[in-house]
């Protein structure tokens, strides 16, 4: 296991400081780390093919991008992948994370990605290796990677293990002061407090009427804890469809 300082500070050398992708638990302390550090860039994407095509974008214009993303959701970014990044030569670090990994205890949706996921790195050419999960790997990789990058200009892809690197905690952060948009003359006002996920899909249930509206809750924790809250016919637990 590593910390994400030292994968971040190892690539931050090499002037990789433009991040982009969508949540995954196993990202979450490298997603903490670059967004505490106001030095760094994190863009959070709707779905991975939206960040291949954003990550690309800041190449073009001179950023060293990396791009993180869960397996499930591989196959929303193989066409930027194969049709954009690989035909106009852009070269991008893909960090992947292992979902349903063999031998991995994970959720029966990662199970047919999780036993594919390198074939498919094979079959759209992308040269992948392991995440590294000890701090004296991680120059070497970097190495591996920037060396293909420069000489093929293409992505080259990290295939992330779970718990291969330790928690790191997000910091507080203000809240946004009021804006007053003149133009549609709407105030957009201060809560006095975030509210957190469950209080949130809490006050939902109570204001939807079963019998007129359902409710969708994505992939994630979103479904569990609206699941937690009651189990209504209403409801809808998204369990995959990652992105």
């Amino acid at each position: 296991m590593i910390d994400a300082a030292q994968f971040v500070e190892a690539a931050r050398e090499r002037g990789f400081d433009w991040y982009t992708g969508v949540p995954c638990s196993f990202l979450t302390p490298f997603i903490n780390y670059v967004i505490n550090d106001p030095s760094l860039t994190y863009v959070s994407s709707a779905n991975e093919g939206d960040a291949i095509a954003s990550a690309a974008g800041a190449t073009i214009g001179g950023k060293r991008a990396v791009v993180m993303l869960q397996n499930s959701g591989l196959g929303n970014a193989v066409s930027p992948l194969t049709s954009l990044a690989n035909v106009f030569r852009i070269p991008l670090l893909v960090i992947c994370t292992h979902r349903g990994a063999p031998g991995l205890n994970d959720e029966p949706q990662h199970a047919l990605m999780g036993a594919i996921t390198d074939r498919l790195f094979d079959t759209m050419e992308i040269p992948w290796e392991y995440f590294p999960d000890h701090p004296d790997d991680i120059d070497a990789t970097l190495e591996r990677a920037e060396a293909f990058m420069a000489s093929e200009s293409r992505p080259y892809a990290l295939l992330m293990k779970k718990g291969a690197v330790a928690p790191h905690a997000l910091q507080a952060r203000p809240i946004p002061a009021p804006q007053l948009d003149c133009r549609r003359r709407v105030f957009y006002a201060e809560p006095p407090s975030r509210r957190s996920r469950a209080e949130v899909l809490r006050q939902l249930v109570q204001l939807v009427n079963e019998q007129a509206a359902v409710l969708i809750a994505t992939t994630g924790f979103t479904g569990r804890e609206l699941y937690a809250l009651g189990d209504n016919s209403n409801q809808l637990y998204m369990v995959g469809s990652m992105g």
